[in-house]
């Protein structure tokens, strides 16, 4: 019986991690996909720079559906998000935020994840029904400017993309994030390269453990 928006949801939250890939062929996807779940991180967003992305989620959700979280990136119209759903991601992430976006998302029963930068527009985003609100680029903003937004904001819920590291992933935690969008250093380039799924696993069981113990500091 395949699992329902909440059950899923529920299990991105968890593991706290969103791996994001921009693979360098869509034949890469599988290897890294079963390298990130034997790391303990399910949710597996494969972005529309991947070449042949849809291709790429469809065969994904196919033969990783009923164990992985499959979802497409960088989506900037509501008919790539419908594409990608009819192919089979169950979340749906933005960079941008436009409401046509997270009402296609809705209306298909999937997790929205729209990308806000400002307080006006992470709050127009949640009012629009977003599940997550990815706060993009969050590079430069650090985990402050998320403590600085839920204090007059509380029920949002936010997750950062862009700069997301071992270093700072637990402190991106604590300021409040439920869950952290890592692209390259979590599927790193030379990792990609070299075929080394290995790598890729220890990464995965990495981040998790940081996002555990900044849940979990006793």
């Amino acid at each position: 019986m395949p699992r329902t928006k909440d059950q899923l949801f529920a299990e991105m939250l968890a593991a706290g991690i969103v791996a994001v890939i921009r693979a360098q062929s869509k034949d890469q996807l599988a290897p890294i996909a079963q390298a990130l779940l034997d790391g303990g991180v399910p949710s597996i967003e494969v972005t529309m720079s991947t070449p042949k992305a849809l291709a790429g989620i469809e065969a994904l959700a196919d033969a990783l559906g009923d164990k992985a979280i499959i979802g497409v990136g960088t989506v900037l119209d509501a008919h790539t998000a419908r594409d990608a759903i009819a192919a089979g991601a169950q979340f749906v992430v933005s960079p941008i935020l436009d409401e046509a976006i997270i009402a296609t998302t809705k209306r298909y029963g999937k997790i929205s994840i729209p990308g806000a930068f400002t307080p006006t527009e992470i709050l127009r985003a949640w009012t629009a029904g977003a599940d997550v609100v990815k706060v993009f680029p969050s590079t430069s903003l650090g985990p402050q400017y998320f403590k600085d937004i839920l204090a007059p904001l509380p029920p949002i819920r936010l997750t950062p993309t862009g700069g997301v590291d071992l270093k700072n992933a637990g402190d991106w935690i604590k300021a409040g994030a439920a869950c952290l969008g890592v692209g390259s250093s979590l599927v790193t380039k030379d990792a990609m390269t070299k075929s080394d799924w290995p790598a890729i696993t220890a990464n995965a069981k990495s981040f998790v453990a940081a996002v555990a113990a900044a849940r979990n500091p006793w």
